[in-house]
């Protein structure tokens, strides 16, 4: 599916240089900022000599004059399907939202409140808020105080889905030389404390005549009659020359008689050097470190805060130079927030176009009487190939018994199935066993695609990786695709660089079914070794760097961790169920490979963990915070990281409880096996996706 993303500004909105609001100054800053490609802005159509902000601008007409909201987004619905957008980010209208989640139930929605919802379409009522909480991928707010407005009227006061990501400044080098200017802008109205401000106003520039006043903005729907020859009231003008008065003028009022949102006015106006005075209102208090508030917003007690202003230069310089030097909403933040909305993560299932015949070759477990069922990686892909309504023959390689006693019988085995059975892949899996001859029979006559997946480490690191990298390099001009627990983009081989491909490890909704998150706990951390997977138990005298690692976790803890390790200190492993109930008694697990920490290389544990929902920890090497964000796994550095993540966390069962669903969650999300088989037929066959690859592009 496309990962298009578009943003849709409210209909009265103007996008340009020109009459412009706090919306399109934050979308038009995100946008300057951001390195990510944003494909659509939808906002409303403006008149030719109007200039929209960005080029990637689609105007949106209304004719209608009743409705205009509904007409503006059944409009920008229509775009959405045309243009294949996946992504939308809706600012402060929860109505869109509202809309669009029950006309594209697929599509991924970010709606971002800029003004208190309560006074919102479609946010003034609890259920409008649950239904939103429930259906959109994330919620944002302005600031805390927005954030608390929400759930004002609500039984809880938070969910993992909503975030406050602050408005933000692009700061300037150099503190600029200072006027005589004390500036006001924005709507002129009572709200705004306009009304205030120019009766203020009059009384300062009469006492102080070496002082002018700047005001810019307008109000149609309220009029007042401040006038003075050195108070000039302005129109809107572009925010970039805005932006250049508050580096010229000393002193700036934002003095809102409501709860104001945020106040960017404030924040602007602090990172060029002006000395702000503020009311108490809403958010203001999280702009900037405001030192400077009126204790009751009137007429008299302005009046007295510019006249100790002007009175006290040293006053003023202090303050202005604190503001100039403290500002504490920058973009990186703010716009690294923003950015991580656009990843795709919702997986979209629709019917498979084409059904292909399988021929899947590997370790199905026979030998072992599918003691290992829980781990197989290749009974989960078969599972996946059978779930997107392929068939699959399923080829137990290790089982073939024939091949002590008769020279080939493998490769004539195989070839047999293929004639008769006339299959449209051959799937080797973690092994290259048919000889080049036989290969060329599959492909020359046959006519077959032939691929191979692969689970150990191909890479320096692990004891075995010149072996492994030997045994997937045979024959690898007549193999069609790679398929490699490893990130293929740190792997040394000769295999062209385009025939490999990532594979993760697959779960199965029928093998990590387990809900360990409501289960007891009375263990802190679960690792499980085994270097003797095939014969049941460990080898003797074999030791390598995981065992050297927990030796040290543990020394290090200090007994502040309760340990539940299998495979180590004469501790057997366990299999399938018995593997489970250990791993389900511990509040978290610790992924560890062999070979070291490595770009997305993991042992098949990894499924087991987070598939049945324990809350795993991971070296940042592995770099699955590509893919799963802070609240779904824990990422550490050293042993004394992970001691410290995981003391911080034992001791809280609802936060671990939470963090354990959404891991879950999450690995089913984007690693279900039939995800996984989509994948795979996607790149061989070149099908049409029916699910996004969080992993591939």
């Amino acid at each position: 599916m496309s990962n298009k993303s578009a943003i849709i500004l409210p209909l009265k909105e103007s996008f340009s240089d020109k009459d412009f609001g706090a919306v399109s100054i934050w979308v038009d800053y995100y946008l300057k900022n951001t390195k990510k490609n944003i494909d659509f802005i939808f906002c409303k159509k403006l008149p030719n000599y109007y200039k929209y902000l960005n080029k990637n601008v689609i105007p949106i007409s209304v004719k209608s004059k009743f409705y205009t909201n509904l007409q503006y987004i059944k409009n920008i619905d229509y775009e959405i399907k045309k243009r294949n957008i996946s992504i939308v980010e809706i600012h402060n209208r929860p109505e869109y939202a509202y809309y669009l989640i029950k006309n594209n139930p697929h599509l991924k929605i970010n709606l971002i409140f800029h003004n208190d919802p309560n006074t919102i379409r479609y946010s003034n009522k609890p259920d409008y808020k649950k239904f939103l909480l429930e259906n959109c991928n994330k919620i944002i707010f302005v600031s805390n105080w927005v954030k608390k407005r929400f759930f004002l009227n609500l039984s809880f006061s938070h969910k993992n889905n909503v975030q406050v990501i602050y408005n933000f400044i692009n700061t300037i080098n150099k503190f600029p030389k200072k006027k005589n200017i004390i500036v006001f802008s924005g709507k002129l109205n009572k709200s705004k404390g306009f009304g205030i401000f120019g009766s203020a106003i009059i009384k300062i520039l009469k006492k102080y005549t070496k002082w002018e006043a700047l005001v810019y903005g307008n109000e149609q729907r309220e009029s007042f009659n401040f006038s003075h020859s050195r108070l000039k009231i302005n129109n809107w003008i572009s925010h970039k020359d805005l932006l250049k008065v508050y580096e010229k003028s000393s002193i700036s009022v934002v003095n809102p008689t409501w709860d104001e949102p945020f106040g960017r006015t404030a924040l602007e106006s602090a990172s060029r050097g002006c000395a702000v005075i503020t009311s108490k209102s809403g958010g203001l208090s999280e702009t900037f470190e405001n030192n400077y508030v009126l204790k009751n917003n009137n007429k008299k007690e302005l009046i007295n805060a510019i006249s100790n202003l002007i009175e006290n230069k040293s006053l003023l310089n202090k303050i202005q130079k604190k503001n100039f030097n403290n500002v504490i909403h920058k973009p990186y933040e703010s716009v690294n927030a923003l950015d991580k909305l656009r990843i795709r993560k919702k997986i979209l299932i629709s019917a498979v176009n084409k059904t292909f015949k399988i021929l899947h070759i590997s370790n199905f477990g026979i030998k072992n009487n599918h003691r290992l069922f829980n781990l197989s990686i290749a009974k989960k892909i078969s599972n996946g190939f059978i779930r997107n309504g392929h068939d699959v023959i399923d080829f137990d390689y290790r089982n073939h018994n024939e091949g002590l006693f008769l020279n080939n019988s493998l490769d004539k085995k195989i070839i047999s199935i293929t004639k008769n059975y006339r299959p449209d892949l051959i799937l080797f899996g973690h092994n290259n066993s048919l000889s080049r001859s036989t290969m060329l029979i599959l492909k020359e006559k046959f006519r077959v695609k032939i691929a191979l997946w692969y689970e150990d480490h191909v890479m320096k690191g692990d004891p075995s990786y010149r072996k492994n990298l030997d045994l997937i390099e045979k024959n690898n001009d007549l193999i069609d695709h790679y398929f490699i627990t490893t990130a293929p983009d740190i792997i040394k081989t000769k295999i062209k660089k385009n025939k490999i491909n990532f594979l993760p490890i697959p779960v199965d909704p029928n093998i990590e079914n387990g809900k360990f998150y409501n289960v007891k706990k009375d263990k802190d951390l679960f690792f499980a070794l085994s270097h003797g997977v095939n014969y049941g138990k460990l080898k003797k005298n074999t030791i390598d760097e995981r065992y050297n690692f927990i030796d040290k976790l543990i020394l290090q803890s200090n007994n502040q961790i309760n340990f539940n390790i299998l495979g180590l200190y004469n501790e057997e492993p366990k299999w399938n169920y018995a593997y489970s109930n250990e791993l389900m008694t511990s509040k978290t697990a610790l992924n560890l490979s062999r070979g070291g920490p490595n770009k997305y290389a993991s042992s098949n544990r990894i499924a087991s963990l987070m598939g049945n929902g324990v809350l795993t920890l991971i070296h940042s090497k592995v770099k699955y915070q590509d893919f799963f964000d802070n609240d779904e796994i824990i990422i550490y550095e050293r042993h004394e990281d992970l001691i410290d993540k995981l003391i911080r966390i034992i001791n809280k069962p609802k936060e671990l409880r939470i963090r354990s669903i959404r891991s879950k969650k999450s690995y089913f999300n984007y690693f279900q096996n039939n995800i996984i088989a989509d994948f795979i037929i996607n790149k061989i066959f070149d099908t049409k996706k029916n699910f996004k690859y969080v992993w591939s592009k």
